[in-house]
């Protein structure tokens, strides 16, 4: 019998080893897996590379990871907000190494990596400083650049329900990124509000199937 929701937070991400990468699902806050970051901090694992849409806010989850000084490098599109500052002092300090990705190349190559792409041409990029390097065509009379896909280890994401094959529904602007996220990792581990029965969730309503799902943890009503 297939059952993925036997897992606890801390059973869920207890295999991630130091110098993982890890891609973390969130817009902001917003469909932050906190509880399994939460996890993570009190596993121990050091060195890791992150993948993620910010580069953590405030004092909780991604900015909490980064505060115990177990992130090498972070990934993602905005790594500056307000309420940045652990980031901030730890970039600084050279603490943490930057690969700054504008926000649709970054769907674009996670997504290319769910769907076993060798590279993707964009136009996003090209002139500016984050094209340096890297080849360029130019594609019916516009300039593009190649970009790879990115890869994950684990991905952590956030979904409202799931059922125990790993069928995910997500709630509203929540979803952002964890169904890419879910595609383009070896593992995925999904923090949800609620394990439900199988049948519970209407086909229609699925948007991540169980076969990209290989961990359902409860998470009550802080998921």
């Amino acid at each position: 019998m297939i059952d993925k929701s036997t897992w606890t937070l801390h059973s869920a991400v207890a295999d991630i080893p130091d110098g993982a990468t890890v891609m973390i699902g969130g817009f902001g806050t917003a469909g932050m897996p906190d509880e399994l970051i939460d996890a993570l901090i009190e596993h121990g694992a050091r060195g890791l590379t992150i993948v993620n849409n910010n580069a953590g806010n405030g004092d909780t989850g991604l900015a909490a990871l980064i505060a115990n000084k177990r992130v090498k490098k972070v990934i993602c599109s905005f790594p500056r907000q307000l309420d940045s500052h652990h980031f901030d002092a730890a970039y600084h300090a050279g603490e943490i190494e930057l690969e700054l990705v504008p926000q649709g190349n970054l769907a674009a190559r996670i997504q290319a990596a769910g769907q076993g792409l060798g590279a993707i041409f964009t136009p996003t990029g090209y002139g500016t400083e984050l094209a340096a390097g890297k080849e360029t065509r130019q594609i019916n009379g516009r300039d593009h650049v190649l970009e790879y896909p990115i890869h994950a280890d684990f991905a952590l994401i956030k979904a409202h329900h799931g059922d125990r094959w790993g069928n995910l529904v997500y709630r509203k602007t929540a979803r952002n990124f964890g169904p890419l996220m879910a595609m383009a990792a070896r593992t995925t581990i999904a923090q949800v509000a609620q394990v439900v029965e199988l049948g519970a969730l209407d086909p229609e309503h699925i948007i991540t199937p169980g076969i990209f799902v290989q961990r359902v943890v409860a998470a009550g009503d802080k998921a």
